[in-house]
């Protein structure tokens, strides 16, 4: 279950990083750009690279704002009564935390439904659950035991997809969500990639790795 779980969700937030970055082809072309300046274009990135590429992880960070891979956190129980903004909780009651409508709260972000990872740039918000206004995978002794392993995979996925492939689609992309326990596109992305890095590059880099 472990496995899955964290399979699914690492997928679906690849395909929403994607399709956002095909929407938005500056942004693509802008984190291309500084993936090229650590690792250049005659190999391919290594896990160190992507500590290197602030704007890379901000489209993650923004990929988690508006695309969270559940829309829900686990579920709480409060021990006893309380009041919150106002809010009468009374005790033994089951609450969730909507951190997909906190994600596209105009109170708490500018523009939130637009797809802009400039919004992180300089900024230390955290997804690992120490900012309340980003909670992709929750917070305290609730939170996902595998967040450290997920986002490295995410971050390092997407660097190596957008490094060696440009994207595209033929037809106006679908932007529409299904909701349940994950929130993956209602219809899946069908893109065509075009190599970026050279055939030159790659064969001789391989070469050399395997003797």
């Amino acid at each position: 279950d472990i496995l899955s779980a964290g399979v699914e969700t690492t997928s679906t937030t690849l395909e929403w990083a994607i399709s956002e970055l095909i929407r938005n082809p500056y942004v693509m072309e802008k984190a291309q750009q500084e993936i090229d300046l650590v690792a250049g274009r005659h190999r391919l990135l290594k896990q160190s690279d992507v500590a290197n590429c602030e704007y890379l992880r901000c489209i993650v960070k923004e990929t988690f704002r508006l695309h969270p891979p559940a829309p829900l956190l686990l579920p709480h129980e409060s021990m006893r009564a309380c009041s919150v903004n106002g809010y009468y909780i009374p005790p033994r009651t089951i609450l969730f935390v909507n951190i997909w409508a906190m994600g596209r709260d105009d109170s708490i972000w500018d523009d939130p439904l637009q797809f802009k990872p400039e919004r992180f740039i300089g900024k230390k918000i955290d997804v690992q659950g120490q900012d309340f206004d980003l909670l992709p995978f929750g917070t305290g002794r609730r939170g996902c035991p595998g967040i450290s392993m997920g986002i490295s995979v995410i971050e390092l996925a997407l660097a190596e997809l957008i490094h060696c492939f440009d994207w595209h689609v033929e037809d106006e992309l679908n932007m529409d969500e299904v909701f349940g326990l994950t929130v993956p596109k209602k219809f899946p992305l069908y893109a065509r990639p075009s190599w970026r890095l050279t055939f030159e590059h790659f064969s001789i880099s391989n070469a050399n790795k395997h003797g």
